[in-house]
């Protein structure tokens, strides 16, 4: 009977030693909503409304108009003059013709010839300093 209770005694030993012990210090897994990854999250959509904006921006600016040069049909210039309305100088062949632009309709601003005229871009005096200086000198 003796060696039953040593043969039970050394078959419960081996799982004894191996059990598991408690960890003494427990670490809690940290927060999925904290202050840090909010603050990340919102610099981050701030950074892409950011970009969105300034893109939007020069496109607006710059006025890319695909197609705006072909053919026979050229356009010169454009000037925004409300939120939906433009003036807009077309040149078609010889003739160049000043449009007012509104959703909707096209009026006929102005109309003569190219060779007649020049662009104010064109007639523009080259600009010297020193003539500026002379004529701000004068005029204090």
């Amino acid at each position: 009977m003796l060696i039953r209770y040593l043969f039970v005694l050394l078959l419960t030993v081996p799982f004894y030693v191996q059990a598991e012990t408690p960890q003494p210090s427990y670490m809690p897994p940290p927060s999925i909503v904290s202050s840090e990854g909010m603050l990340k999250m919102v610099a981050g959509l701030l950074l892409v409304l950011a970009i969105i904006g300034t893109i939007a921006w020069a496109l607006k600016r710059f006025a890319f108009h695909p197609g705006t040069a072909s053919g026979a049909i050229k356009i010169v210039a454009s000037a925004a003059v409300g939120q939906r309305e433009r003036i807009v100088l077309v040149e078609v062949e010889n003739t160049r013709l000043v449009l007012g632009v509104a959703p909707g309709r096209v009026n006929t601003l102005h109309c003569f010839d190219k060779s007649s005229t020049k662009l104010p871009s064109d007639a523009l005096p080259e600009s010297n300093p020193s003539k500026f200086q002379e004529q701000l000198n004068q005029s204090i």
